[in-house]
């Protein structure tokens, strides 16, 4: 007999329903599953007949049937544990061990030995593909279901293990729909640093607060221990919180990754990534056979911060230029290309020289000449082009160690707030993601501003593309000023911020 259970398959990010298909005939004992399973996929048969026995069902391996289970779409791989609920419900149907209601439900879940269902990923994603779908009822395990519970409209029934499920299907318990209160899980955000605790560097905290507002990429170049660390770490304190949306979309991209915290559904504070020096080119930007997603992708809209910026490798740093233009990522396979979000803030800090006192009036720096040459040379200048801001964070005398705390990040984040309130208006984006045609509309400079420019351009100091970031810049220094038009020292304070450009 053949049976029809519905489910579905992570591709990237997102889900794609999968029709599980169980054909039970008498003949030799055999257990066959077909579709493109992976290995966890392919065990599944011995979970599934120990899950079946210990519900107190009959085992389909134990009677002299031959099943056959297909995966379809047929050419599309899938993989994980999560395909063992349904082949189970299908297993029992096709072997007329009991009927029931599968019409208009996803079945989703890993089930143990004993038949309890265990927690799967990506549990979000396939709450968006039922509902995007017009399924009616998401069937999974129950500690998945506060995720799934965030997509609304959708019926959400959690379920501890096998014979729950069963006894759900035919009517046997009655399990309420999973609700999720929005509003719960959207407080205010407990941000792990304080602007405010970081003593002096008044002007890096001003090019952050300027990259907060218009979402522009900054370095920040000083000795070790001057504080670019935890100025960078102290960058999500200030950035507005996520919208719902951005949230869901963030809390997708950690459920399929399996870095969902579990007391916490919904994420609702920036991502900050903080990839190690020796990542490599596919840890950060994504790859792998499948493709995976990488760091740039888990830093999406939030911040993403290579500390030691020329220590990283030259391929992995050079791989950074796409994502950084275009706000996504495209890794291609031979047989699979894969499109993932990456609209991130670059935050980068760097030594000026190996040692790190180079130019330091107060400490002598041991490296050669050409061993500065050779660590500056890592950072190409393409890349260089596309840092809005590079700003100097020099060492912190004893006077203000030890002096009271202020410019907190609650002020900050006020002002940054309302900047990017205006951005949304003016363009639906943040400054530093304006087309060519919104820059000529919105970062209009008078004459004498204009032959400013023109002097930096003409002497090399400015390329087309600094250009441009150096108008985005000024526009949003405008909007956290509050005004209408580019000012002159708008402007000036834009170039102030490229000299390490020069």
């Amino acid at each position: 007999m053949l049976s029809k259970v519905f489910s579905a398959a992570i591709v990237g990010l997102d889900a794609q329903i999968v029709e599980v298909e169980v054909d039970a005939s008498y003949g030799l004992r055999h257990f066959e599953i077909v579709g493109l399973p992976d290995k966890a996929i392919q065990e599944s048969k011995e979970r599934v007949g120990a899950a079946i026995k210990s519900s107190q069902f009959q085992s389909p391996r134990k009677k002299p049937l031959r099943i056959l289970v297909n995966l379809a779409p047929a050419d599309l791989k899938k993989e994980g544990s999560l395909y063992d609920l349904p082949i189970a419900l299908g297993c029992l149907c096709a072997s007329q061990q009991i009927q029931l209601p599968l019409k208009d439900k996803i079945f989703i879940g890993e089930l143990g030995l004993d038949g309890k269902l265990r927690p799967i990923k990506g549990a979000l994603s396939f709450a968006l593909a039922a509902k995007k779908n017009h399924w009616s009822e998401l069937i999974l395990p129950k500690s998945n279901a506060p995720e799934a519970g965030l997509v609304q409209g959708l019926k959400i029934i959690g379920t501890d293990s096998l014979k729950e499920t069963i006894d759900y299907l035919i009517g046997k318990k009655e399990i309420p729909s999973f609700e999720v209160k929005i509003e719960d899980l959207l407080e205010k955000p407990d941000y792990p640093m304080d602007l405010g605790w970081i003593k002096g560097q008044q002007s890096a905290k001003r090019a952050l607060e300027i990259a907060a507002a218009g979402g522009h990429n900054l370095l920040m170049n000083g000795p070790p221990g001057a504080g670019k660390t935890l100025l960078a770490k102290a960058i999500p304190s200030i950035l507005p919180r996520l919208s719902f949306e951005e949230s869901l979309e963030v809390t997708k991209i950690y459920s399929v990754h399996g870095l969902l915290p579990k007391e916490k559904p919904l994420i609702n504070l920036r991502p900050f990534r903080s990839p190690h020096h020796t990542t490599s080119e596919a840890a950060l930007i994504g790859g792998g056979n499948p493709p995976r997603a990488g760091e740039i992708t888990l830093a999406h809209c939030g911040v993403l911060f290579l500390d030691e910026l020329p220590e990283f490798h030259r391929d992995v740093l050079e791989s950074l230029r796409q994502p950084l233009e275009e706000g996504k990522i495209t890794v291609l396979r031979a047989k699979q290309h894969l499109t993932l979000p990456a609209r991130f803030m670059l935050m980068a800090a760097a030594n000026p020289c190996p040692c790190g006192y180079y130019n330091d009036p107060e400490r002598e720096c041991v490296c050669t000449p050409s061993q500065i040459a050779k660590y500056k040379r890592k950072l190409s200048g393409p890349l260089m082009d596309r840092i809005d801001l590079f700003v100097e964070v020099p060492k912190v005398k004893y006077e203000k160690l030890i002096a009271p705390e202020k410019d907190s990040s609650a002020g900050l984040r006020e002002g940054i707030k309302k900047a990017r309130q205006i951005q949304e208006q003016r363009i639906k984006r943040v400054n530093s993601e304006m087309s060519l045609p919104q820059i000529k509309q919105y970062c209009q400079i008078n004459p004498k501003s204009q032959n400013l420019l023109r002097s930096f351009v003409d002497s090399g100091k400015l390329s087309a593309r600094g250009y441009h970031r150096v108008l985005k810049v000024a526009r949003t220094i405008a909007d956290l000023d509050n005004s209408e038009n580019i000012l002159e020292r708008h402007l000036n304070e834009a170039l102030s911020y490229r000299a390490k450009d020069r």
